[in-house]
């Protein structure tokens, strides 16, 4: 027969079962050929000399040769011999239009030695891509072995013999994972090392930069990474070839702004560094078929070097695909819900008709769908099913732990999302991958990570549920759900089904058929990434402003389809950019309002402020950052884990109805362990969600379902960069005592995962978790100072544990800092004193000893009465482990609501090792003046009563009255009070009666004046005690507090504030403050005393 340009003769064996065809001798190279890199049908011919030979030709269509299957498909193909296994005499083979693996040089050859001949695609992109540094970007169907254009374009860089570094960017953490684990195996030989740098990355990012010639990440990350340009340039400047898997990010909403912002940046980084790069950095994006691939090669090309944009369709994919687009009617009354659940019914006829008895994959939008789906799925399969299979599902069932998985199981229908236990999504994934599961009903994350290829893939209704509504899944998704049909390995085709309402089918049509445009979204999120780029200095002022512009996928967009972005069409290209900047300056002008960045007087230059500096290093949105400006001066804990849970970071954290029971019992239940601060009413937003499960993991209360385990995860690691970036930004822009406090210590609790007052310290602890920490516990070891005094053989019986178990524990909690603070006063001025404090680490020699690495860095904070910082500081590991102590003088001003400073000492990362204490410095003139401005017409003046002044502490008197003798039932829960050990279950509560306040103006005259008698005689007392002498000019300044009353129970709490600094000298003791108090035992903290006020 004829050969054409594509073809050549062999027999037709298409129809055979087992695409693995058996050669002899000679001809097993050319099954390798073929085998190894397709499935397609085979067509093989006798011999025209020899009828008892096989002639060496072969019906191959190009686009069928394929790089290699995978070891295990390899090994399991009967009889099948390697392309390592060709014979020496064989004689040479070529195709028409294919590069042989020879041709590249000897050294390299061994990252392709699974197969002889590139395919179609490389090969027609391979003389640009090897020897030339072009940019390049390949649109083509999915499985079209487009990673080994990325492994090309790295032999590029190392046939040039250049230290330089290769980044690759990934859409999902899944996917880098995958590729680092593929190519840290092909290029060890060749000395090269590569790294993964996703969330998940432990360590320092820059060391791992830095020893690595290969790095895996995503848009995210790099996005994060890149914004420390001006401290590690030298690393970046390193970073000559860019690889861009999935290109067609760009156009999703959500992610594709970061993808977009973080080349751009990329491409200004060479030329605005201090040190301008003399090659310019390569670009290599690849995506599936989309019609503006020449779009996206115009965004990556230089002005002086252009982009190759190369677009291959579907009839070059390896295995042929068949796209049905299936729409069904909706009624104008019916949810988006509702719709989808009719899908369900539908779903068993698509899968009889198009997946002729091989795998299917069906993905839904939400994880009842999911289950809702296998559920009918399941129903109308059980029906069919052979004994045998039933048989061989029910062993099957027993070895999954969800029960409803198991269930459906039996039915041979699987489901898989991630609020699964790790081990049944591990298994899912195993039996499908294998071939043995029929049906396997997921997400539409699956499609974005594990590679599950099936013969069918169907897509249950194109709407998806994200941030409290329903919204469509982008064209990207879409594109990535599609391209899991087709095994190249088993098939010859496969079929990708899209169900729809009647509107959209048109769309879909259109995305499928390869038309779909892809856009810039970066004018969405334009406003936080000037700011980044202000900070990063790409954009100094207005004028580079245009330059970067001109750097955006948005600018390429903008000048194609401007009414697309809100600008009238038919304008030339510099009124265009006119408009552009227009958009930009508004943005800028926002930010410069918020105080984020500054801009200069001539309104021309651009500077960053901390907020700003602040809110790029994090990476977080603009309206989180206002959120935090607005933040109140005296803001609880409560109110900034209400602030965290409300950030627009979480807006894809949804709240599901199942979810709401398990979330009402941690929100308020009398019994089991509840959340800290609970919320009224019940849990019905997205931020009521987020706010319970944040205080359930900082309450170490187990959460009973492993969705909202998933969502937990997910909420505390975002959690903890947004209160580092609040603490910091209070504590550098902020004087508010009480706010800046608990911001620190919210951003430590969230760090260490425990309340600042737990008693679970020791989870902290290496080899100590949840389940220990719950054991010393209930052993009463409540802080690491009790933990540091018990046994290790105790340790060990209470933790059941063997020894050596205990000294390490100890040895872990001797590693842990021990602060001490001294502290000095000054002689006192008129207005204000000096206090000198020492801050100590009284273990820093065992430290340096046996520790390489301990948590030091501090935070040193002093407020006031006034809710004002009277010094704040940051002090750092350096700092304290050079000498083991750090020593600052501190001026203190008076201070009008009284003398008492609060002092803390907050350990960044550790809960348990802060010290919170109280000083009283002698810092008051003494004067009348607070005296005479209190109104005491709201004191009933009580009966003249003597009392008896205890002499550690004279001052303190009490004016009340004994309340009333009665009793209530306590609130304990026990069963019967009458057997109960508790006495207050045998003897009841005493009730304290709430007191009441008269308006008597001449009585609060008189209770003034005992008041000021009672001092002055107590005053002389206490002199006379110390054999000092009082000044004949002392005259006291006494304030009294507003009375506190919690409840109804509790009687009032007067303070009265005496200061008499005159009256001693500067070595004198300075008796502590007065408190007119009810209760019979007062404690004062700090260098006050305890003192008993007895009634005469």
């Amino acid at each position: 027969m004829d050969i054409d340009d594509d073809r050549v003769i062999i027999d037709d064996f298409s129809q055979e079962s087992n695409p693995y065809i058996q050669f002899s001798g000679q001809q097993a190279h050319l099954a390798d050929i073929f085998f190894n890199t397709s499935a397609a049908p085979v067509r093989r011919v006798k011999s025209k000399n020899d009828e008892n030979s096989f002639n060496t030709d072969f019906l191959i269509p190009k686009y069928r040769l394929q790089p290699p299957l995978s070891a295990r498909n390899i090994s399991n193909a009967p009889n099948f011999v390697s392309g390592s296994q060709i014979p020496s005499d064989t004689q040479t083979f070529s195709l028409n239009g294919l590069k042989p693996v020879s041709a590249i040089p000897e050294k390299f050859r061994c990252i392709f030695s699974q197969f002889p001949f590139f395919n179609l695609i490389q090969s027609k992109v391979f003389d640009d891509v090897l020897f030339t540094d072009k940019s390049i970007v390949v649109s083509a169907p999915t499985g079209s072995g487009k990673t080994v254009i990325f492994e090309l374009a790295i032999i590029r860089l190392l046939m040039k013999n250049e230290q330089v570094k290769t980044v690759y960017m990934g859409p999902v953490k899944a996917l880098c994972s995958e590729k680092c684990r593929e190519w840290k195996e092909k290029f060890a030989y060749l000395g090269l090392t590569c790294c993964e740098l996703t969330s998940d990355t432990e360590g320092n990012e820059y060391t791992i930069i830095k020893n690595s010639d290969i790095i895996l990440t995503t848009p995210e990350k790099w996005d994060k990474l890149t914004r420390c340009w001006s401290t590690n340039e030298g690393l970046f400047q390193l970073v000559k070839l860019f690889l861009i898997d999935e290109v067609h990010l760009l156009n999703c909403e959500t992610r594709g702004p970061t993808l977009e912002a973080v080349v751009s940046r990329m491409k200004m980084l060479q030329t605005t560094g201090s040190k301008k790069m003399a090659d310019k950095m390569r670009f290599m994006a690849v995506s599936a078929t989309i019609p503006n691939a020449d779009d996206i090669g115009k965004w990556l090309s230089y002005d002086d070097v252009l982009a190759i944009s190369v677009k291959v369709g579907d009839e070059m994919r390896p295995v042929k695909l068949k796209k049905v687009v299936l729409s069904y009617p909706c009624s104008e009354n019916w949810t988006q819900f509702r719709f989808d659940m009719s899908l369900n019914y539908k779903i068993s006829n698509v899968i009889q008709k198009h997946s002729e008895g091989k795998p299917t994959l069906v993905f839904c939008s939400t994880r009842n769908g999911v289950i809702e789906t296998a559920r009918v799925i399941g129903k109308e399969n059980e029906a069919s099913m052979r004994v045998e299979h039933k048989q061989k599902w029910f062993i099957t069932s027993n070895t999954i732990k969800d029960a409803k998985l198991k269930e459906f199981i039996k039915c041979g229908v699987g489901f898989h999302h991630a609020g699964l236990d790790l081990s049944d999504r591990q298994q899912m994934e195993a039996l499908f991958g294998n071939g043995e599961l029929p049906i396997l009903v997921a997400t539409s994350t699956l499609a974005m990570g594990v590679n599950l290829p099936a013969h069918l893939v169907v897509i249950k209704s194109t709407f998806k549920y994200q941030g409290g509504t329903m919204c469509e899944y982008t064209e990207s998704e879409i594109l990535q759900m599609i391209g899991r049909a087709g095994r190249p390995q088993f098939d010859v085709s496969a079929t990708a089904v899209i169900m729809t309402k009647y509107n959209l089918k048109l769309k879909y049509e259109n995305l499928i058929g390869g038309t779909q445009l892809i856009e810039s979204y970066l004018h969405k999120h334009l406003i936080e990434h000037l700011n980044a780029e202000i900070v990063l200095r790409t954009i100094s002022n207005v004028g580079v402003l245009l330059i970067w512009i001109r750097s955006t996928f948005l600018y390429v967009r903008v000048l194609k389809h401007p009414k697309l972005y809100g600008i009238q069409g038919g304008l030339a290209k510099d009124a265009l950019e006119s408009k552009l900047l227009d958009i930009c300056v508004r943005d800028i002008n926002t930010l410069v309002q918020n105080e984020i960045i500054l801009m200069g007087e001539d309104g021309f230059d651009l500077n960053p402020t901390q907020s700003g500096r602040l809110m790029a290093r994090y990476c977080l949105a603009f309206e989180t950052m206002k959120l935090f400006i607005k933040s109140t001066s005296d803001a609880s804990i409560n109110d900034l884990v209400n602030l965290v849970a409300s950030c627009s970071e979480f807006s894809d954290i949804t709240l599901r109805t199942s979810e709401k029971k398990i979330l009402n019992t941690l929100n308020k239940d009398k019994q089991q362990a509840s959340i800290r601060f609970p919320m009224e009413g019940k849990i019905k937003t997205r931020e009521m969600k987020i706010n319970c499960l944040i205080q359930a993991s900082l309450g170490n209360i187990c959460v009973q379902d492993s969705g909202l385990n998933q969502d937990v995860l997910k909420i505390m690691r975002l959690s903890q960069r947004i209160s580092k970036c609040l603490a910091d930004f209070v504590f550098a822009s902020r004087n508010d005592y009480k706010l800046v406090l608990n911001a620190v210590l919210l951003s430590k609790c969230l760090r260490a995962q425990l309340w600042e007052n737990s008693y679970s310290v020791a989870k902290q602890l290496d080899k100590i978790g949840v389940v220990l920490a719950t054991h010393l516990v209930r052993a009463g070891l409540t802080s690491f100072k009790k933990i540091a005094n018990t046994n290790p053989r105790e340790l060990e019986m209470i933790l059941n544990r063997h020894p050596p178990f205990g000294n390490q524990i100890l040895k872990s909690v001797g590693n842990l800092p021990n602060y001490q603070i001294e502290i000095e006063e000054a002689k006192p001025k008129l207005n204000s004193t000096q206090i000198t404090i020492t801050l100590k680490l009284t273990n820093i020699q065992y430290i340096a000893e046996n520790s390489t690495f301990s948590p030091i860095n501090c935070f040193l904070l002093i407020g006031n009465a006034e809710n004002q910082i009277v010094f704040k500081q940051k002090i750092t590991n350096n700092a304290l482990m050079q000498s083991g102590q750090w020593t600052r003088k501190i001026d203190v001003e008076k201070c009008k609501k009284g003398n008492l400073l609060h002092i803390h000492v907050i350990n960044e990362q550790l809960v348990g090792v802060d010290i919170n204490m109280t000083f009283h410095p002698t810092n008051n003139e003494l004067d009348d003046h607070l005296l005479a401005q209190f109104d005491f017409s709201t004191i009933t003046p009580t009966k003249s009563s003597k009392n008896q002044i205890n002499q550690t502490n004279p001052i303190l008197v009490d004016l009340t009255e004994s309340p009333d003798q009665t009793r209530r039932q306590c609130n304990h829960l026990c069963a019967n009070k009458s057997t109960c050990l508790h006495l207050c279950c045998k003897e009841g509560v005493k009730i304290k009666t709430k007191r009441k306040f008269g308006s008597d103006e001449s009585s609060a005259k008189q209770t003034r004046l005992d008041l000021v008698e009672e001092f002055q005689k107590n005053s002389t007392n206490f002199a006379n005690n110390q054999n000092k002498r009082l000044s004949e000019k002392f005259i006291p300044s006494i304030g009294i507090d507003e009375p506190k009353i919690q409840n109804q129970y509790d009687e009032p709490v007067f303070s009265l504030k005496f200061d008499y600094s005159n009256a001693f000298s500067s070595d004198e003791n300075t008796p502590p403050e007065i408190q007119v108090h009810q209760e019979q035992n007062v404690e004062m903290s700090g260098n006050q005393t305890t003192s008993t006020i007895n009634e005469e």
